[in-house]
């Protein structure tokens, strides 16, 4: 009986010492970079590209044409290229380009059937570039 009183109040003591020691929670980390080309994540309902900039796109990036049409809105421009006879539709940061001017961008995979809230309108395949390299 002695043996097992011990044992029992053995097993409070550890468990009366566990139950006081608090855990820290872990400390926020900064967020990591993200890698070349691609965006950091953002907290669930921000705005994953805010304060972000164009990147600087250097000449033979892959895509290059002529701009026929432009807008700006929500943050991105949005560029309407031909290139050799083919039209497509480019979207990057904001932008200064003009109709007229010559852009170079990398190549990306598409988005197809793309509806830009801000526009109010749905893009049949367009392109998100991480930034345009504009030659007047």
């Amino acid at each position: 009986m002695k043996k097992t009183f011990v044992v029992l109040l053995a097993i409070v003591a550890a468990a009366a010492v566990g139950c006081q020691k608090k855990e820290e929670a872990p400390k926020a980390e900064a967020p990591a970079a993200a890698p070349a080309g691609q965006m950091p994540a953002a907290a669930p309902g921000a705005n994953p590209h805010a304060g972000m900039k164009a990147q600087e796109i250097k000449p033979g990036a892959g895509h290059k044409g002529k701009v026929v049409e432009t807008m700006d809105s929500g943050g991105y421009t949005y560029v309407q290229v031909d290139e050799n006879g083919q039209k497509l539709w480019v979207a990057a940061m904001q932008t200064p380009v003009k109709v007229g001017d010559t852009v170079e961008f990398p190549d990306a995979p598409p988005m197809v059937n793309f509806q830009s809230k801000t526009l109010k309108r749905t893009f049949d395949k367009i392109i998100f570039a991480p930034g345009l390299a504009v030659n007047k």
